[in-house]
């Protein structure tokens, strides 16, 4: 790939940034409340322009309803405007309500069920207000012990409460189903596996796609294998971009497995170049998210070190020689296919990030331009020290 369609592709890589992500959270055991730490869905869009402002590739901010809900939809569409940012995928919590001690869509009650249900056709209306394409879907349904429900009934339930959502979704959108392998439930999940995921996804039709989340797997699993795969099938709806040293959402991308992020992308990148041209659109289609609580860090910078990794990780995977990679696989040349994929990961991007960062008009180091820019100590001031504020349970 030549130099200008690098560079072009670095232009318009896109990295959708979680409301969540910019109030305060917590681990299991404690949530460390940080000065300035956004207590509003309006001070998260405040954060999430900022985020955007310095890297001009973080154009989209994730909402969590109803954590995020506003009084005045009308008005929180037209602020997300002013700060030159768009309303991305809107996140609906079946988790957190009492009724579903014993799960939301798969819970033996047909009223627990039928209250999931409506919480996700009222999204799919937040959905049609804010013009957002995705409707991002986790569930924690679960059992924890031998013989407390029926698992077929357990699936049959899930299909048809998804069923009926997705019948409602709009023109041009898409229902993105996640999965997780364990936990809350820790004797069995109901949506374990990309193949659980996949099997719902292909059953319910063209605009239900699997989402994978980095965090969601056990530390064995090759996840780039999985995205290969689900790209195959067109069935690869969004990433939910972390670290899995928790089994969860708790740590920044590319931090503690780079090469990992790296091999993700070069699965994106062959299939984006491909000569199937309905992989390659399938491929152009694909969300890309960051899904992360930052329980110690800065949240804002925080942020921007998320959206920076995946940037180098998808540098990286644009200079990888496709050509002679495949050249050295049909020879079965083991090695010198690993030294050519190698090779492009060694690549030092950091010049030509910065080249590009020029030619986009934000700053070349972003996180020293966060630092310098005075930004935490004056929403510090402004907001004080929250208790709460992501959305989460103090």
């Amino acid at each position: 790939m030549n130099q200008a369609t690098i560079v072009a592709a670095l232009k318009n890589q896109r990295i959708e940034t979680p409301s969540w992500g910019y109030g305060n959270s917590g681990t299991r055991f404690k949530t460390f409340p940080a000065a300035g730490a956004a207590r509003t869905v309006w001070e998260k869009l405040e954060d999430a322009a900022e985020v955007h402002r310095l890297t001009g590739i973080a154009p989209s901010v994730a909402l969590h309803i109803p954590w995020d809900k506003p009084d005045d939809w009308a008005a929180l569409s037209s602020f997300a405007v002013q700060h030159n940012i768009q309303i991305g995928a809107i996140n609906p919590n079946v988790f957190q309500d009492d009724a579903y001690k014993l799960g939301s869509i798969a819970h033996p009650d047909s009223s627990v069920r039928e209250k999931a249900v409506k919480h996700m056709l009222e999204c799919v209306e937040v959905m049609k207000i804010t013009d957002s394409r995705d409707l991002s879907l986790w569930f924690a349904d679960g059992t924890n012990y031998v013989g407390q429900d029926d698992f077929r009934a357990r699936k049959r339930r899930v299909r048809h409460s998804l069923e009926r959502v997705y019948e409602t979704l709009p023109e041009n959108s898409r229902m993105l189903l996640e999965y997780k392998f364990f936990e809350p439930a820790f004797y069995f999940t109901d949506l374990n596996d990309w193949g659980v995921a996949l099997n719902h996804c292909q059953a319910l039709g063209d605009k239900a796609q699997v989402l994978v989340d980095l965090g969601h797997h056990a530390q064995a699993v090759n996840i780039e294998a999985i995205v290969a795969f689900l790209l195959d099938e067109g069935k690869l709806g969004g990433f939910h971009f972390n670290a899995r040293r928790y089994a969860d959402d708790d740590l920044i991308v590319g931090t503690t497995n780079p090469l990992e992020l790296f091999c993700i992308y070069a699965e994106l990148v062959s299939a984006e170049r491909s000569s199937d041209t309905t992989l390659s659109s399938h491929a152009k289609a694909v969300a890309y998210m960051i899904d992360q609580s930052h329980n110690i860090e800065p949240k804002v910078e925080a942020m921007l070190q998320s959206v920076l990794n995946c940037q180098e990780a998808y540098a990286k995977a644009l200079h990888i020689d496709f050509e002679a990679l495949q050249a050295a696989q049909e020879a079965g040349d083991v090695l010198e296919a690993h030294r050519t994929l190698m090779d492009a990961f060694k690549t030092d991007v950091r010049p030509l990030l910065e080249t590009v960062r020029a030619e986009m008009g934000v700053p070349s180091n972003p996180i020293q331009a966060h630092r310098q820019s005075g930004y935490l100590e004056k929403v510090a001031e402004a907001r004080g020290t929250a208790v709460g504020g992501g959305g989460f349970p103090t």
